[in-house]
């Protein structure tokens, strides 16, 4: 199937073929023609198979087609919300490509920056509008926004949306929204059952397309086990990077102050890293995610919310420093690599007091992990060999250890070959 199967129209396939976009993935596929013919609904689809485009590209043809209509004009007619700054600049820069040649004006709302031409954009009138619940709660308060002209709603990441965090501000906000003429839409990778009843507060009737299982990691993630002390990680994470394989690595902390110490302690090992986590400005997150696309930085150390927002392609691998306490959060985790069918690895560190949440994300996905034995890894002892090595593993019927697919290593970090790496954009983006 082709995009102009889908219902969309030229100018808009003229944008999708201008950034690359070929053939529709499966969420794309089944989402987009619903959308278009007016159904609310719930798109579930593991990370990396293009849900953003699943749910933009239908929405903007739709007010594309009416943008004629002069009752319409002045009137923020889209809203969308996502959990963090770096996914509402993430999604603007696609809607941006997607609606180049069409006549929507679009607008970002999110905090730590200046609210000033955030609140003419709102008053004026945008088309569409992508937006964290915080600043956009402010600026409401103030007087500042119209949703009486309101046709979409959508929620992003609509599990983190929906949890105990966000769902008080976010039936806030529903409050202000008009209750007819409302198409509302929530996509994310994963959908507990107990998020999902209360989808029926802001949903009429939804259609529900779900592609693969809500709770299994992507196929083309491996998978793995390091069973280690909690005072040994981060002699067991330095000597895990002297392999020059892993040249382009996410790391994940429980806690904002873990990730600075992580990233710290790296730093002085001469291992070029960043932390990523909401005590950071806004200019310091976007640093941190440009030279970590860019190449400048090998490894980005970020919690889980801050990486709601990294879509970077080439991730080769995820780490999990602290392993997370529920299935959702690792499915998302390991998401970050593996993307538009590439190849990755994730590792995660497992303490003793990490066996109960391994064992449980072990019963929901209904597979065991691979557990890994680095032999040779002496915790009391870092390696001062500059000399590149991987660890010898234990031999294993279980697995073999990923090797990147990428021509010569990382140039920067010991190797031939580009360490360039560019925002994921592969047959629908995220």
């Amino acid at each position: 199937m082709s995009f102009e199967t889908l219902g969309l129209g030229p100018n808009l396939l003229r944008s999708i073929g201008e950034v690359g976009y070929s053939t529709p993935t499966p969420i794309q596929e089944a989402s987009i023609p619903l959308i278009i013919e007016g159904n609310d609904l719930i798109g579930i689809a593991q990370t990396g198979t293009g849900k953003t485009a699943a749910f933009t590209l239908p929405m903007l043809e739709k007010l594309e087609r009416l943008t004629k209509d002069e009752s319409r004009r002045g009137k923020t007619r889209a809203l969308v919300l996502s959990p963090t700054r770096e996914l509402v600049v993430q999604i603007h820069d696609n809607v941006s490509a997607y609606a180049k040649h069409l006549s929507l004006k679009v607008a970002n709302i999110y905090g730590g920056v200046n609210e000033a031409p955030q609140k003419k954009a709102l008053r004026e009138g945008v088309d569409l509008v992508i937006a964290t619940p915080g600043r956009l709660m402010d600026l409401m308060g103030q007087g500042c926004a119209d949703f009486s002209g309101l046709e979409f709603f959508v929620l992003d990441e609509a599990d983190r949306m929906l949890d105990m965090g966000f769902l008080p501000n976010i039936r806030k906000i529903v409050k202000d929204l008009p209750k007819k003429g409302r198409q509302t839409l929530l996509f994310s990778a994963t959908l507990s059952r107990d998020i999902e009843k209360l989808t029926k507060e802001f949903l009429y009737r939804p259609k529900t397309v779900e592609i693969g299982k809500r709770t299994n990691p992507a196929d083309t993630v491996r998978q793995c086990i390091h069973e280690v002390t909690k005072s040994a990680k981060i002699s067991l994470l330095k000597h895990l990077l002297q392999d020059n394989d892993l040249y382009s690595v996410l790391v994940f902390t429980r806690t904002k102050h873990g990730a600075d110490r992580v990233a710290k302690q790296l730093g002085k090992s001469k291992i070029p890293t960043a932390a990523i986590h909401s005590n950071r400005t806004q200019n310091q997150r976007a640093r941190a995610l440009q030279d970590f696309k860019d190449g400048k930085t090998r490894v980005l150390v970020a919690t889980d919310i801050a990486a709601r927002g990294i879509d970077v392609e080439g991730i080769t691998h995820v780490i999990n420093f602290d392993f997370p306490p529920n299935a959702e959060d690792y499915v998302h985790r390991i998401g970050r690599t593996g993307r538009a069918n590439q190849a990755g690895e994730a590792i995660s560190f497992i303490t003793s007091e990490d066996q109960g949440a391994l064992r449980l994300l072990e019963r929901k996905i209904k597979k065991s992990i691979y557990r890994k034995k680095v032999l040779g890894f002496n915790p009391s002892q870092e390696s001062a060999s500059s000399k590149p090595s991987f660890p010898r593993e234990a031999k294993s019927s279980g697995g073999s250890s990923f090797r990147s697919n990428k021509p010569g290593g990382f140039n920067k970090f010991g190797g031939g070959g580009s360490n360039r790496r560019r925002t994921s954009q592969h047959r629908g983006g995220r």
